[in-house]
């Protein structure tokens, strides 16, 4: 009685705060979080100081999503339309700042001069030549179109426009860019002694391989410690990483024999209690049904009849040889088959061959499929049969009338209807009446069949050999879970979701219950599939939710290629933008290196001796040769590609040993024995020109070069 005395003198409070909540779900469910959360962001992202517009992005998402047909799922048409804006307004940016300006004479220019314009008989005059004049016309009447009411195609040659504006801007840019890039001789001069100074020299090589990963391992302070030092090579993004136990909703060995014991039922008459007749009943089964397709539809068979016709290898393995052994009116079954119990009953066998070839000719009526024939059915029955006594006997007759009264395809083909395979003959987009004749019928039959497109005079030209076929009715009930089992399944993963909500960890109570556990490493805010989950775009927003922490764990229900199940998620990591993480890809690229790095500290003070021999000695090892290496190609033979070992070479003065030197695969020690230094030229502009060209072919970089310079603010995964 107090809560409710409390509820009253508040009512007035609540019914507000009902009011507001009700009103903003009106307007945008989404809007209910946004009104209670401080952090309101109404702006999809920022480019450079420019909002994205979060109505305008929706409007341009359902629009990409229209026309890939639904093809494209959310995330991918947000992702499309995300990063074609993001190209438009980081150029744009740069557009303003350079002064580059493209005008309507440009466009219009630029317009002209596309082929599929220029090319277009719409706007070609009386002799043949792109007219100027017929091109604006039709801009002019697309126009007045759009001002009454028809706008497709005036919305459609606006983004032509657009998108001709976009590439006159960026080539412009471009074109800027590309200018201002060059080389100075001494660079050209530098190139050239990369190119042409050769050297030999002598050197000790120890392989990082020589000492065991066991002596030298990373710890996770070293790595950290790294990455802070290195933190502008590893900018991570936001990410999160979850571990996570699925439990499908699969049928029990019970649910199996109860489905299998239910459709075996029904292959014999039963006897039922019927209320309107006050009585008991006998229901016809399987076996002596004759209104097959009624048969399925009262009594709900999962599947629909077929009326196609099997060959002996187009049916289950299990099942073939008991349904060819078996007489016409028999049942098979119950078998299992793609997921289902089916029984089958053989209501035809018959020989066929796999595929007819044949010719028709075709008289419509008034009401026939896809007709536009005034003939009454009379009339083009009368028709249909003077033909067929002028072209029965005659094929030559037959083709010339053909390809003189037929409407369809086989106009001037004379008549000719092609090869035609038996699963498409007797598959729901054929004729019945047609497959039937073509296939039951011999080589070189002719008669006249009605069928829905209107009356045929069909002829069978060719046929395959025969084989011996069968055609089924088959019942069946998909092989699923009872609601008792999906009942004990759910309760598993509550009581797993239960448990993790207490300080116990997913892999302790995995381990107790032998349940397996499987994990996503590093999802990306805008994430949309997850490994062993596939697209679970709902499971990525929670993980990313403002609110979530570590371990934080929640049950979810979802659909994994079509197949029901619970995942009861724990989320096992978060890195925030910018900040520093141990992620499984940056292990793979630093790990190495780090090891590599105590390694070449444990093979260094193993090193010993003045000459290169002593120093060999020391490690038990060789000294090796190498001729003729350049700083443009810095390949030491037996070793592979080594630049800091040969750009220390290029500075050494003969015959001195080296300091102790860090390669790539190895810590190496050196001596130059020879340099052969390149010819001095009167000028290198040649060499110059080289490296211009060079630079000049890397202009695909430059809207990547861009995008990473570009003040980007992405809250996509707010909205979606």
């Amino acid at each position: 009685m107090a809560i409710l005395s409390k509820i009253r003198d508040r009512s007035m409070f609540l019914i507000l705060i009902v009011g507001l909540a009700l009103f903003a779900f009106v307007l945008d469910p989404s809007s209910i979080q946004q009104f209670f959360s401080s952090d309101k962001v109404n702006a999809v992202g920022q480019i450079n100081g420019d909002d994205v517009d979060r109505d305008e992005f929706a409007q341009q998402v359902e629009a990409y999503r229209s026309q890939s047909n639904g093809r494209a799922t959310q995330m991918q048409a947000v992702n499309a339309v995300w990063n074609s804006i993001l190209g438009e307004k980081v150029y744009q940016y740069q557009l303003e700042k350079a002064g580059i300006v493209v005008g309507e004479k440009d466009i219009w220019e630029a317009m002209i001069a596309l082929p599929e314009i220029q090319n277009s008989p719409l706007f070609k005059n009386e002799i043949n030549l792109f007219d100027e004049e017929k091109l604006k016309e039709y801009i002019a009447n697309m126009k007045d179109e759009a001002d009454a009411g028809n706008t497709q195609a005036w919305m459609n040659w606006l983004a032509t426009e657009k998108s001709i504006k976009q590439n006159l801007e960026r080539q412009a840019y471009s074109s800027l860019v590309t200018v201002g890039l060059g080389a100075s001789l001494a660079e050209g001069k530098r190139d050239y002694l990369f190119d042409n100074t050769k050297m030999d020299a002598k050197f000790v090589y120890v392989p990082y391989t020589t000492i065991p990963d066991s002596i030298s391992l990373v710890s996770k302070d070293e790595i950290q410690a790294y990455l802070k030092e290195n933190s502008k090579r590893f900018k991570p993004e936001a990410s999160r990483s979850l571990k996570f136990v699925k439990f499908d909703i699969v049928p029990s060995e019970n649910d199996d024999a109860e489905i299998k014991k239910l459709v075996q039922g029904f292959i014999n008459d039963r006897e039922e209690y019927s209320n309107a007749a006050k009585n008991t009943v006998s229901i016809a089964g399987l076996k002596n049904a004759t209104d097959y397709e009624a048969f399925l539809n009262d009594n709900q068979s999962d599947l629909s009849i077929d009326n196609g016709y099997k060959y002996k290898n187009q049916l289950p393995a299990t099942i073939g040889n008991a349904i060819f052994d078996a007489s016409v009116g028999d049942v098979v079954g119950p078998y299992k088959d793609n997921g289902y119990y089916k029984i089958s009953k053989i209501v035809e066998a018959l020989q066929l061959p796999d595929s007819v070839k044949s010719s028709h000719i075709i008289v419509p009526y008034a009401g026939t499929t896809r007709s536009t024939s005034t003939k009454t059915k009379e009339e083009a029955k009368k028709t249909i049969d003077s033909v067929f006594r002028l072209v029965r006997n005659n094929k030559a007759k037959f083709t010339e009338v053909a390809d003189e009264i037929n409407s369809d395809g086989t106009k001037g083909k004379g008549g000719d209807i092609g090869w035609v395979r038996k699963d498409q003959a007797f598959s729901a987009g054929f004729d019945k009446d047609f497959a039937d004749f073509i296939y039951k019928n011999k080589t070189g039959s002719i008669d006249i069949v009605e069928t829905a497109f209107g009356f045929h005079i069909i002829r069978v030209d060719e046929q395959t050999k025969n084989q011996e076929a069968v055609k089924l009715v088959t019942f069946a009930r998909l092989i699923e879970a009872s609601e008792e089992t999906e009942n004990t399944i759910f309760e598993q993963a509550e009581t797993l979701a239960a448990d993790l909500s207490g300080d116990k960890k997913i892999e302790d109570l995995a381990e107790e219950s032998g349940y397996k556990i499987q994990s996503a490493m590093n999802l990306k805010a805008m994430a949309e599939s997850i490994p062993g989950l596939s697209n679970q775009r709902q499971i990525v927003n929670w993980a990313f939710n403002s609110d979530r922490e570590l371990n934080d764990s929640k049950r979810f229900d979802v659909d994994v290629f079509g197949k029901r199940a619970y995942v009861v998620v724990s989320l096992s990591g978060i890195t925030q933008e910018n900040g520093v993480v141990v992620s499984s890809d940056v292990l793979l690229n630093i790990r190495p290196e780090l090891m590599n790095k105590k390694k070449a500290a444990l093979i260094k003070d193993k090193m010993s001796g003045a000459t290169l021999e002593e120093i060999a000695a020391s490690m038990n090892t060789n000294v090796r040769r190498v001729n003729s290496v350049t700083l443009a190609s810095p390949l030491l033979s037996g070793v592979g590609n080594e630049p800091a070992v040969v750009g220390a070479m290029s500075t050494l003065s003969l015959d001195q040993v080296s300091d102790k030197i860090d390669g790539q695969k190895g810590v190496f020690v050196v001596m130059v024995t020879k340099r052969d230094t390149s010819i001095e030229l009167d000028n290198y502009e040649t060499f110059r020109n080289k490296k211009v060209t060079d630079l000049k072919g890397r202009s695909f970089q430059l809207f990547q070069a861009l995008q990473d310079a570009a003040d980007v603010t992405d809250n996509r995964s707010k909205f979606y």
